[in-house]
């Protein structure tokens, strides 16, 4: 994540001692992050250790410094008294704010985004995962070259040229981003074609396809390995999973076997790139029968993260496929907030969404939704089953898990 000049587009790396200071503006937006905690989280998985932690009031960003030189010049004072090596924000910033950041507090600045990137580019492990990542950091660094770095400007346009410092080193630079997208996108273009191809020969096999999906770390790993009884990798961490894994769970009830997909996790302001080159994996979830949509039921900020799933549903064009509501860690929660039930409703959007509850590292909960997936195979249904509307039970559960 270091901004020194280069131009080869290798992955950057943080040394053992990485110091950063977090800062967030608030623009009056709903769901501000005051703590930042979510940041830090995103740090600490980058292997950035968060040292100091900045926030301020602002009614539009500044056009310069995105935060206001009054406000720049005390980041610049906070970074050199605790010694952070790094400035990361909480939002996106564009490239002539964070070249004009870095000019005045002499440290390297960098954004969600990029962090967000960076974090994806650490954690693929499949050809297709790798490319995708690749695909997005390309489109973005595409935006950022302009008199960014200092070795653009060691060509000079020769005698009688109009050229300004950098011009030629930029466009080479620019034809070989250019170039490297192309080829991405060739290559995800034909493994996109081979996914395809796998898809219909499920769908010949007329497999019921389940796809989890939910907010980063809500547990869709660690839900799925106690399903089906693999060993995909699951921790308490964000983004532990990028690459889709299909797996069979056979439902002896109904003595068929579910195709069952876990999916990379989703957060606030994801950025679009990531979005958009992630679209072949995320297929699995286009194309499911039904979705489970995992909710860390501990978390208290609940709420906005199934907002923040259902905004990416949109759109990837997945808003439709009907949804099971899947609370997880019920097991984290204290005495007094746990569920009146394990199964009632939740409304999303206006719609009713049947909801269970479980915990999938203690196994609680399990056998129920093995039992609901199985009523609804056994039915061949591509909507899902309700409980009652107006259920004051599932209303009972919510007031435990807001108290």
């Amino acid at each position: 994540m270091r901004a020194a000049p280069r131009s080869d587009l290798k992955d950057s790396s943080h040394t053992p001692d990485a110091r950063a200071i977090l800062v967030g503006v608030d623009f009056g937006l709903p769901h501000f992050d005051r703590t930042l905690e979510e940041l830090g989280l995103l740090a600490h998985t980058a292997g950035l250790e968060a040292v100091g932690r900045m926030t301020c009031k602002r009614r539009a960003p500044d056009a310069a410094l995105f935060v206001g030189s009054g406000k720049a010049q005390e980041i610049k004072d906070l970074a050199e008294h605790l010694g952070a090596s790094e400035i990361l924000f909480d939002q996106a910033i564009s490239p002539g704010q964070q070249r004009n950041l870095e000019r005045l507090l002499e440290l390297p600045v960098t954004d969600r985004t990029f962090l967000i990137l960076e974090i994806f580019a650490q954690r693929a492990q499949s050809h297709e995962g790798k490319l995708q990542v690749e695909l997005a950091r390309l489109q973005y660094l595409s935006t950022r070259l302009v008199r960014r770095w200092s070795h653009l400007e060691r060509q000079r346009g020769g005698i009688g040229a109009r050229g300004g410092p950098g011009e030629t080193q930029i466009e080479l630079d620019r034809r070989m981003i250019t170039s490297s997208i192309v080829r991405t996108k060739e290559q995800l273009r034909k493994l996109q074609r081979q996914r395809s191809t796998q898809r219909r020969q499920r769908e010949r096999n007329a497999a019921f396809k389940v796809s989890l999906i939910g907010y980063t770390n809500a547990g869709k790993s660690t839900l799925f390995n106690a399903l089906v009884k693999a060993r995909a990798y699951a921790a308490d961490q964000l983004f532990a999973t990028l690459d889709t894994t299909t797996r069979q769970m056979y439902l002896g009830d109904v003595g068929r076997s579910v195709s069952l997909s876990d999916t990379v996790g989703f957060i606030r302001d994801l950025p679009h790139g990531l979005v958009d080159a992630f679209k072949a994996t995320l297929q699995e979830t286009i194309d499911a029968d039904v979705l489970l949509h995992v909710v860390d039921a501990s978390n208290p900020n609940f709420p906005e993260q199934i907002a923040q799933v259902q905004a990416v549903l949109r759109e990837i064009g997945a808003q439709d496929v009907p949804q099971i509501l899947v609370f997880n860690k019920i097991d984290a929660l204290a005495s007094d907030a746990q569920p009146v039930r394990l199964e009632d409703s939740y409304e999303i959007d206006g719609l009713q969404c049947p909801r269970l509850f479980l915990s999938a590292r203690a196994l609680t909960g399990l056998q129920g939704l093995r039992d609901y997936l199985s009523r609804l195979a056994a039915a061949g249904r591509t909507e899902v089953l309700l409980p009652s509307s107006g259920d004051p039970q599932a209303a009972e559960s919510d007031a435990a898990l807001n108290a």
